[in-house]
């Protein structure tokens, strides 16, 4: 099942990514990539080879991490819920079908192509910065995300209470699961990482809106789309969510600050 799901995923983006390329980044960049894709690779390798440490490291230690966070981590469960204010409820009141079949793609298709096309186009673009800046900035994020994973326990709204918030994401469609589980704990839900690393990919299309007028239409709804699917499934709290955003913007500012 895992095997089917990841090769699925794998299709989905890979023909969205196509599509992106054909109608955001052009023939003129594409074809220029390909000339000088070797330059361009050897002289941001530093920064990919960092993102590549990182996702690893991530990956290597996930189990180790859960467990040091049953040792020295403090629970603060109770805090999310109660500085949620009901907001997750409220949007999952408004649930019907389409909705959650909706939310439940781009949780899990729509968030990465949100992240693998941004290294498709900023690499097409002849200005280095973006492709290193972006590098950077998602190394912070999984980096910060990892170190609050191990210091804060956090159980999402759908592990908390079941019978008052839905497990939307499973419930209709369980087969996610045995893909979610590969790279989740349920105690790793503050900060939300699905609004951070889309949140950081808004803000990049944002500053690239003259060079991807387009990309930053995209961008920016199915970053909102995720970040609203996050509380919609009772994956994360509204306070997961904020200080997801938080996590963003420090991680854009961090990686200009470094690149410059």
């Amino acid at each position: 099942m895992l095997r089917t799901l990841l090769l699925d995923v794998s299709l989905v983006v890979a023909t969205l990514c196509a599509v992106g390329s054909a109608t955001i980044i052009g023939r003129p960049r594409l074809t220029e990539l390909q000339a000088e894709l070797r330059p361009r690779l050897r002289e941001s390798a530093p920064y990919l080879g960092v993102l590549v440490i990182v996702l690893a490291a991530n990956s290597a230690i996930r189990d180790y991490g859960k467990q040091l966070s049953r040792l020295i981590g403090v629970d603060i469960t109770y805090l999310l819920a109660d500085l949620d204010f009901g907001i997750v409820a409220a949007v999952q009141s408004v649930q019907t079908e389409l909705l959650t079949e909706y939310f439940s793609v781009i949780y899990v298709y729509g968030y990465v192509f949100v992240l693998v096309f941004p290294v498709l186009a900023y690499a097409a673009l002849s200005d280095r910065k973006p492709f290193q800046r972006l590098l950077v900035a998602y190394s912070l994020n999984y980096l910060i995300g990892l170190v609050l994973y191990i210091i804060f326990i956090a159980y999402g709204p759908r592990n908390y209470i079941p019978g008052l918030y839905e497990n939307l994401l499973y419930d209709t469609n369980a087969q996610y699961q045995f893909l979610t589980s590969e790279v989740n704990n349920p105690t790793n839900v503050f900060p939300s990482l699905h609004t951070s690393l889309s949140a950081t990919v808004a803000i990049f299309a944002y500053r690239t809106r003259q060079e991807y007028p387009e990309w930053v239409v995209v961008a920016t709804a199915l970053a909102v789309s995720i970040i609203i699917s996050t509380m919609y499934l009772g994956i994360h709290w509204a306070t997961d969510v904020v200080f997801g955003i938080g996590l963003a913007g420090l991680s854009v500012y961090l990686a200009d600050n470094y690149i410059d």
